[in-house]
């Protein structure tokens, strides 16, 4: 008997108290929250499925989703009026992308916009703004000095300093950029002043919420940053995983209730883009007290082909064998329907209790 369980649970302070005391419902979730990562979203969208159209309905108080990059596009999807068929829609246009070799930021762009119309369709904005209870909130970043404008000669050595004094400090970012906070405007979000870096706070509407969308998921160096935001500060946005890769921040004030629940890809939280190559660089765990993450254990992703969840690097590994990345990517999203199937019986059945973790020791197994 295959005793595997795909999905690993870990509880901040308070969610883990709350939990334990009286279990998980969906009307506990004040916030979701999406990290940047590229394709590895994939192995969530069959637990991104179950949540959206099974578990959270006929709600009445507002439930606020957050994403950085790729987050924030599967929240879009999830907040159209027809999840069910937008979140289809993106999973089979997502794993679709196409490209020569080495090709130039106008392709790439090109073809995730396209990526993003089908997503939508032709009236996703409105269907998004209007939902009646979600709200959807964009993690962007606003840039400065050398990586302001897409001319490589100025944009490579600006992230190469961004880099560097990364490797030092996470505060010397705010030289490099400026957070960007795209908000639903019926609905104040409990992180609208969320500490850090300055921030620039912009309301959506039907006319700036592509272009946002397009900004958080505009990796910098493969694609073209994006300008002339209708409402937002003039200058260049890209992702905004740059700041808020795995979203280490404040989702809640220090007395604030309610869970936040953080549906991620990996068991370990990386604050910021820059972070991944500085390995002593460590998680705010103090800021993340209402947090549940839950996440594919590490048992699940070597039962994956290649025993791994999906990457950019595919596009490498897979260069002119675009069929065989697709039939992966088909793989691992199917395969990830256990993720849903276990998450929704330890939730339902109240086991969740025996299989959470603190969350402090999120990534040090």
């Amino acid at each position: 008997m295959n005793t595997l369980q795909p999905v690993s649970f870990w509880a901040g302070k308070k969610a883990f108290s709350k939990i334990m005391d009286s279990g998980l419902s969906s009307g506990d979730i004040r916030v979701i929250a999406g990290a940047a990562g590229g394709p590895k979203w994939l192995v969530l969208n069959a637990l991104g499925r179950a949540m959206f159209s099974r578990w959270i309905k006929n709600r009445e108080k507002p439930l606020f989703l957050i994403g950085s990059s790729i987050g924030s596009w599967r929240f879009a999807a999830a907040a159209c009026k027809d999840a069910q068929s937008a979140i289809d829609r993106f999973e089979s246009a997502y794993i679709r992308q196409s490209y020569r070799k080495n090709p130039p930021p106008e392709d790439i762009d090109r073809e995730l916009e396209s990526v993003l119309d089908i997503l939508m369709g032709p009236d996703g904005a409105e269907q998004i703004l209007c939902h009646p209870f979600f709200r959807i909130n964009i993690m962007t970043v606003r840039c400065k000095g050398l990586t302001k404008n897409d001319d490589r000669k100025r944009l490579v050595p600006g992230f190469a300093m961004a880099g560097l004094l990364n490797a030092v400090s996470r505060r010397s970012l705010k030289l490099f950029f400026e957070r960007t906070l795209f908000y639903d405007q019926r609905d104040l979000p409990p992180f609208f002043d969320m500490p850090g870096f300055p921030i620039n706070r912009v309301s959506l509407d039907t006319h700036n919420l592509k272009p946002a969308l397009l900004a958080s998921g505009s990796v910098p160096m493969l694609m073209s940053g994006i300008t002339g935001i209708p409402n937002a500060p003039a200058g260049i946005y890209r992702d905004g995983g740059l700041l808020d890769y795995h979203l280490n921040i404040e989702f809640l004030s220090r007395s604030g209730n309610g869970i936040v629940l953080f549906p991620h890809y990996a068991e370990k939280i990386v604050p910021g883009w820059l972070d991944k190559q500085v390995p002593w660089r460590k998680p705010d765990f103090s800021c993340m007290e209402n947090v549940l993450v839950i996440a594919p254990g590490r048992e699940f992703i070597k039962s994956l082909p290649l025993e791994k969840i999906p990457d950019r690097k595919d596009f490498y590994l897979f260069a002119g064998k675009d069929k065989e990345r697709m039939n992966y990517w088909q793989k691992v999203v199917e395969r990830g329907r256990e993720l849903a199937e276990d998450f929704m019986e330890a939730v339902e059945s109240g086991k969740i209790r025996q299989r959470l973790r603190p969350i402090e020791n999120l990534g040090q197994r």
